[in-house]
C-alpha cells in the first residue's frame, strides 16, 4: 500500500498539469501555513520546470499566499484555539500538545526569530503561525518575519530550479523516501537547535 504522504505528494504534483495550476499553488501555499502537510515546493518545482521564465512569478505567488496563510494560522490561534486545538493535535502532522506547550514557553523569551526560522527551515511553519496567535505576538513583526523568511525560501527554490532544471525533479522523484527521511532529520535538528539556543 502506498504511503499516504506519498499519495498526497503525487496528487499535489499532478496539479502542475492543470490550467489552474497557479491558483492551486496559491491555495496549497495558503493551506500549508496552517494545516496542510505537504509544502508548496512540491508544486512550485514542476511549475518552474515547465515555465522557467515564470519561476520568479511562481515564487511570488507562493510567498504572498503563504504569508496570508500564516495570518490565517495566526487568527486560528488568536480566536479559535480553544475550540480547534484537539483537531490539530489529532489530525495535523507536526502538532502535538507537548510540542505546542514547549513552543509556547519559548515565546516568552523569543518571538519573531522563531517565526523567521520556521518560515525558512524544515520546521513546520504552521505550528509557529498558530502559536503566534495564541501567544498574542505583535502582528507587524509577525508579518515582516514571515514575509522575509517565506520569500527567501521560495525564491531560492525557484532560482535553483531555473538553474539546474529537470535533474532536480528527477532526483526528488527517484529518492523521495530518502529525502523524506532527511527532511524528518532536519525537522528534528531544527527543534534541537531551537532548544539549544533557548538554553543560552
Amino acid at each position: 500500500m502506498k504511503n499516504p504522504i506519498r499519495q498526497v505528494y503525487d496528487w499535489t504534483l499532478s496539479l502542475a498539469k492543470k490550467k489552474t495550476s497557479s491558483i492551486w499553488l496559491a491555495c496549497i501555499s495558503f493551506a500549508e501555513a496552517s494545516f496542510f502537510p505537504i509544502p508548496p515546493d512540491v508544486l512550485l518545482i514542476p511549475l518552474c520546470l515547465g515555465a522557467i521564465r515564470k519561476a520568479l512569478f511562481f515564487a511570488s505567488v507562493c510567498s504572498i499566499a503563504s504569508v496570508l496563510g500564516g495570518l490565517a494560522g495566526y487568527a486560528i490561534g488568536h480566536f479559535s484555539w480553544d475550540v480547534l486545538q484537539l483537531y490539530f493535535y489529532e489530525y495535523v502532522p507536526g502538532f502535538t500538545e507537548e510540542k505546542f506547550i514547549k513552543i509556547s514557553d519559548w515565546y516568552e523569551e523569543w518571538g519573531w526569530p522563531l517565526v523567521f526560522l520556521a518560515g525558512f527551515s524544515p520546521i513546520p511553519y504552521k505550528i509557529f503561525t498558530i502559536a503566534s496567535g495564541v501567544m498574542g505576538m505583535a502582528i507587524l513583526p509577525f508579518i515582516i518575519a514571515s514575509a522575509i523568511s517565506r520569500s527567501a525560501r521560495f525564491f531560492l527554490v525557484a532560482v535553483l530550479i531555473a538553474k539546474f532544471g529537470e535533474p532536480m525533479k528527477e532526483l526528488i522523484d527517484k529518492h523521495f523516501n530518502k529525502l523524506a527521511l532527511v527532511f524528518g532529520l532536519l525537522l528534528l535538528g531544527g527543534f534541537l537547535i531551537l532548544k539549544l539556543l533557548l538554553k543560552h
